[in-house]
């Protein structure tokens, strides 16, 4: 690895080809993501006025419970087998190389919700105008709960019921990046414009990604040491 841009690719390179060799865990996380937001209409009927009502919220709670579930997987297994250790003892910043496996991580389990996403509003007859602020809300909000989860996830990295403990962690966090979230889309259906929800999503994005691969990293020593 040369230089931090070099650093940077290898990492997510190297991220992403191991998600590919695991995506069975990967469509898992999918499967999970389709299989909840399927049962709604079983559970609440077919009324399409109702539906249409839960839609954002529905396809927003079942995207949140999807990212958690997928986040032990994003240092556990290069901490079981010694990979994370070197990582932090690397001469590279942590900061670049815990943004590059985030963003990796994202890439192989929160874009494929986002691409899912539009397919499955429909069946909540969903009307085509706010499928546009569905996806782009949740690929503003998806990456947020990546980050604040790889806060989490590096926190209870190695303690014993560390998966019950990060989400108690992160699920606080992650409840505002669901209101305004699933708030766009409804705001957008009632008229009065959804645009500052997604401009609240996409300042929480920038924050997001400014801070938490800093808490991340520092995370990650104290796990380490």
């Amino acid at each position: 690895m040369t230089g931090a841009p070099g650093a940077f690719a290898a990492v997510l390179r190297r991220d992403l080809l191991l998600a590919w060799r695991g995506r069975a865990d990967v469509l898992v996380t999918l499967a999970f993501f389709v299989v909840v937001v399927c049962l709604f209409p079983f559970g609440v009927g077919a009324e399409p006025n109702q539906l249409r009502a839960i839609a954002p919220g529905v396809l927003w709670v079942a995207a949140l419970l999807s990212t958690l579930l997928s986040l032990h997987r994003l240092f556990g297994q290069d901490y079981a087998d010694g990979t994370l250790e070197q990582l932090v003892l690397s001469p590279e910043p942590a900061v670049l190389w815990v943004t590059a496996k985030v963003a990796a991580h994202w890439t192989a389990t929160g874009l494929p919700l986002v691409i899912a996403a539009p397919g499955l509003a429909l069946l909540f007859d969903v009307e085509q105008g706010a499928l546009s602020v569905l996806v782009l809300s949740l690929a503003l909000g998806t990456p947020i709960l990546a980050l604040l989860g790889a806060v989490g996830a590096a926190l209870t990295l190695g303690l014993r019921g560390g998966g019950m403990l990060l989400a108690l962690l992160v699920l606080p966090l992650f409840v505002p990046v669901l209101i305004f979230g699933a708030g766009a889309v409804d705001a957008h259906l009632s008229g009065t414009g959804a645009a500052a929800h997604l401009l609240l999503l996409g300042g929480g994005l920038l924050g997001a990604l400014v801070l938490a691969p800093l808490a991340c990293a520092a995370a990650l020593r104290i796990a380490l040491d």
